[in-house]
């Protein structure tokens, strides 16, 4: 019993440092990068961009003021697409279809530094979300009808808001978001850290086991990945940067779970903030298990056949 308190003290221990070193490193990140945006979207400068992006929505069937809330969620925060998604007529059919895009492509500044730390180029990591996301809506645009259909913008987005309220906004959101981090990192890394002084975390990879081959993932990458896919890139960035540098997974193998839980990360509240507005959750579970999935076996094909035709 001694012995179990003091593996236990020392798991607790080591785990309150991580979580706070942590936390610090990505408020450093969220902090500039969410202020930076809140200016770009206070400026009227997405709007600049409205010449480009309504022939896009146009392909992958949704009207052009679906460009407004993806643009935002990609730039400022998920929450924020959602915000306008709530004060837009979109029908049931168009928010699902936007929701899915926005589950697999938002926040991509902050969320690609925390890939890039952790295995997979910022540039890959945006380019691949966005075609998956563009991808998965195209094909699930498929299924529903007319739902290119335009929509009529209320009046009350085209005034501008005083930039005292946009900062106001902005800090009041930078500190719940920062506070939702902070109670996440640290009640997960203690529980990781104690997990693993017990040696319980072989537990862990064992149960996922049967679920990473199905995804290409390597058995290894179990932690990581109930983490990024159940936390999301932000909140469960402290076990996966944590992980990372352990250096048990080869660089292949990092991009590949890059991949999978950049398009299908924190699966439980994206998907229940949209259940609140009448989506059904296998709307947006399903596709993004399945565009995870090719995307990560696709790859390890490309790199298969690359290995044959140009070996090293």
């Amino acid at each position: 019993m001694s012995e179990f308190r003091t593996q236990l003290k020392i798991g607790l221990h080591t785990g309150i440092k991580k979580g706070w070193s942590s936390f610090v490193w990505i408020c450093k990140i969220i902090v500039p990068v969410s202020f930076v945006a809140a200016l770009i979207q206070w400026t009227g400068w997405l709007s600049q961009l409205d010449f480009l992006l309504h022939p896009l929505m146009s392909v992958i069937n949704l009207p052009a003021a679906a460009a407004l809330p993806i643009v935002v969620a990609i730039t400022v925060s998920f929450y924020a697409g959602i915000a306008i998604i709530v004060v837009l007529p979109f029908s049931i059919q168009q928010i699902i279809l936007i929701a899915l895009f926005i589950t697999i492509a938002h926040m991509l500044i902050a969320e690609g530094i925390v890939q890039h730390k952790s295995g997979l180029n910022v540039i890959k990591a945006t380019l691949v979300r966005i075609g998956a996301a563009a991808l998965s809506v195209f094909v699930v645009s498929q299924i529903f009808t007319d739902t290119s259909q335009s929509i009529s913008l209320p009046a009350s987005l085209a005034s501008q808001t005083p930039f005292i309220e946009v900062l106001k906004g902005w800090a009041i959101d930078t500190l719940r978001l920062c506070g939702r981090i902070f109670l996440i990192i640290m009640l997960v890394m203690t529980a990781l850290s104690a997990s693993e002084s017990l040696g319980w975390i072989k537990y862990l990879v064992k149960f996922f086991r049967p679920l990473m081959k199905i995804l290409g993932l390597s058995d290894r990458a179990a932690t990581m990945w109930v983490m990024g896919a159940g936390f999301g890139l932000l909140y469960g960035s402290a076990v996966i940067m944590e992980e990372a540098k352990k250096e048990d997974l080869t660089k292949e193998e990092l991009e590949h779970l890059q991949i999978s839980i950049g398009i299908n990360h924190s699966i439980v509240e994206e998907t229940g903030l949209f259940l609140a507005l009448g989506v059904n959750p296998l709307w947006l579970l399903i596709p993004r298990f399945v565009a995870a999935t090719i995307a990560v076996h696709g790859l390890r094909a490309i790199q298969y056949l690359k290995s044959k035709l140009f070996p090293k």
